[in-house]
């Protein structure tokens, strides 16, 4: 990744709505949710909610797919794996345990 795609997701996620919806979609896992779902579940109105959405695609931290007439969001995880790796590249100056608290804390304990 480079600093402007970092920058950009950065930025996408620098609204309380959008991170909102992003880590909703994160809950949701592989099978995402439709717009109205999401907007639902966040209780804003679809039409605010569409543009935030678009930015969150454009910052290639979410999907999006046709399905009839609604359209499906799913969090694009490659994505974020990509902007951690990006903030995180350098973290520990070769001592890798440095790194370990961070990566405990964002493992899912699946």
């Amino acid at each position: 990744m480079e600093k402007t795609q970092a920058l950009a997701a950065l930025s996408a996620l620098a609204q309380p709505m959008r991170l909102d919806a992003f880590r909703l979609l994160v809950q949701a896992g592989a099978a995402g949710l439709c717009a109205g779902e999401i907007a639902e579940a966040l209780a804003v109105p679809p039409s605010s909610l569409s543009p935030n959405l678009a930015a969150l695609v454009q910052a290639g931290l979410v999907r999006s797919g046709r399905e009839g007439r609604q359209i499906r969001y799913v969090a694009a995880m490659d994505g974020m794996q990509r902007l951690l790796a990006y903030l995180m590249e350098d973290c520990c100056g070769g001592r890798p345990e440095m790194c370990r608290p961070v990566l405990e804390t964002i493992t899912c304990g699946c």
